[in-house]
């Protein structure tokens, strides 16, 4: 019994040490809205599997995402304006209500899918 608790135990480290690792975590299931400097809105959806949906306008994408190299590489299918490959703003851990600065973007991150 001592055994199985402490393999629960370990388990559930594991997976918390993994979901702290991840820097694009605060973005699954909330909208991460990123405004250029002409005030054009794109509204991100990032998942957990390394895709993500947006729009910009009445522009409705799908993509990709990867972290690499203190940054995040987004594809889209269509292409969006002011995304164009190989787009790879820096990324840094974020907390749901934060706004922040990103390669001349404000961008902010916001509770749920909006």
């Amino acid at each position: 019994m001592r055994a199985l608790f402490a393999a629960a135990i370990v388990a559930a480290c594991s997976v918390t040490a993994a979901y702290a690792a991840d820097i694009m975590a605060s973005r699954y299931g909330n909208t991460t809205i990123v405004s250029d400097s002409k005030g054009v809105e794109t509204k991100i959806y990032y998942k957990a599997d390394g895709t993500l949906t947006g729009k910009q306008g009445d522009l409705n994408f799908t993509g990709t995402w990867k972290v690499a190299g203190g940054k995040v590489c987004i594809k889209t299918t269509p292409g969006v304006a002011g995304m164009e490959p190989p787009f790879c703003p820096a990324v840094v851990a974020h907390k749901v209500g934060d706004t922040w600065k990103s390669d001349g973007r404000t961008v902010k991150l916001i509770a749920g899918v909006q």
